[in-house]
């Protein structure tokens, strides 16, 4: 099964609707964000991050913000968190970086998510060359995201 087709999957058992876009590659996240006529806050990265004990959590942020560490250990409640290679997070997940959702992904880990996401947002669609658009408040909602103020 493609990555796209678990991520497709995984919104129908959570009874999410999404939308696939096909896009081609882009060099910056500002050049996805304007291929799918949005702006970069609109776009959200998935990042996956390895916590202290070997687990891993996945962070929501906006495409024009950046991870405040010292938030998110806080909400997270522990004192070192940290992205890892990207074998890692592939193995983790099951998706390469840059197509990498809390959707489809082999394991379900905790998601924590910014407080400013809203609206319509695209997001990595578990397949390189595919955005995913999806309502932000039914996908935090359909995936019990912990929302806070975690970037900068």
């Amino acid at each position: 099964m493609s990555g796209r087709d678990r991520v497709a999957a995984d919104a129908r058992a959570r009874g999410v609707a999404v939308e696939f876009v096909h896009r081609p590659a882009a060099d910056s996240l500002e050049e996805a964000a304007a291929l799918l006529g949005l702006d970069p806050h609109e776009v959200v990265k998935s990042l996956v991050v390895k916590r202290h004990d070997g687990g891993f959590l996945f962070a929501l942020v906006p495409g024009d913000r950046q991870l405040s560490w010292p938030k998110l250990r806080a909400v997270v409640g522990v004192n070192r968190l940290r992205l890892p290679d990207p074998e890692v997070a592939l193995e983790a997940t099951g998706f390469e970086r840059g197509t990498i959702t809390p959707l489809g992904s082999a394991r379900a880990w905790p998601v924590y998510a910014d407080a400013s996401i809203s609206g319509r947002i695209a997001m990595g669609a578990g397949e390189h060359g595919y955005s995913l658009l999806v309502d932000a408040a039914e996908l935090l909602a359909a995936l019990d995201a912990t929302v806070a103020d975690i970037t900068v």
